[in-house]
């Protein structure tokens, strides 16, 4: 590597540094002044959080017994909504910790677990304990909690917002935020369409309508008032 190379290579690991602490270390800017900006007054904080689950496992054909049967189904489900990297399995040491490896990862497939991302391995067996484990690591959102009402909201002569003023909807949207990720930096773009950017391009050069049509029902008007 040439030296105009390295300092390139340094001057994007900077940036990104940047990037990922301005958007994990979530601490205020204006020394606990309260602006207009709810952003500034009660920043989101993005870190990682760890999940797992213990399942009981039974030789084949019962695999799991039926009351973990949903709580499988519902941390895969998790997973595939917000997992971030590769969802292990650990199984304990013994003569069936292959076939336990075998069904989970199976199952993991199944449900649309991509192969490459399913780790599976082995624990000792400690105090009789035979439970699989599953876990996964994802990222939550949170902020400082609400109800700070420090002055009378009443009083209203220096014209500044209240303390607690932006703090409902921080947490909102904290907790509906699909994947946090995204408040710390913009997801790479899908795959694009192929057949539809074929379909969209014959129609445009035959000079005919590149829009979806519309059926009668899902046309509607809003009101019928002129």
């Amino acid at each position: 590597m040439t030296r105009s190379e390295f300092l390139h290579a340094a001057s994007l690991a900077a940036a990104l540094a940047a990037l990922l602490t301005a958007g994990s270390c979530a601490t205020p800017t204006n020394d606990g002044a309260i602006t207009a900006d709810p952003d500034r007054n009660f920043p989101i904080t993005v870190a990682p959080a760890f999940k797992n689950i213990t399942l009981s496992f039974a030789a084949s054909p019962a695999g799991l017994v039926p009351q973990d049967e949903a709580r499988f189904r519902d941390f895969v489900q998790d997973y595939l909504a917000g997992g971030n990297g590769s969802i292990s399995v650990s199984v304990p040491k013994g003569p069936a910790s292959s076939d336990e490896i075998r069904y989970f990862g199976e199952r993991l497939a199944s449900m649309g677990v991509a192969r490459e991302r399913i780790l599976v391995g082995t624990r000792d067996l400690e105090d009789g304990d035979a439970h699989v484990e599953l876990s996964f690591v994802t990222y939550s959102a949170t902020t400082a909690p609400c109800g700070n009402w420090p002055d009378n909201v009443a009083n209203t002569a220096s014209n500044l917002p209240a303390a607690n003023f932006g703090c409902a909807t921080q947490h909102n949207l904290a907790a509906m935020v699909a994947d946090p990720r995204d408040l710390v930096s913009p997801r790479a773009l899908g795959a694009a369409d192929a057949s539809r950017r074929t379909t969209v391009m014959q129609s445009y050069e035959r000079g005919a309508q590149t829009a979806a049509q519309k059926t009668a029902d899902q046309s509607a008007n809003v009101s019928g008032v002129q």
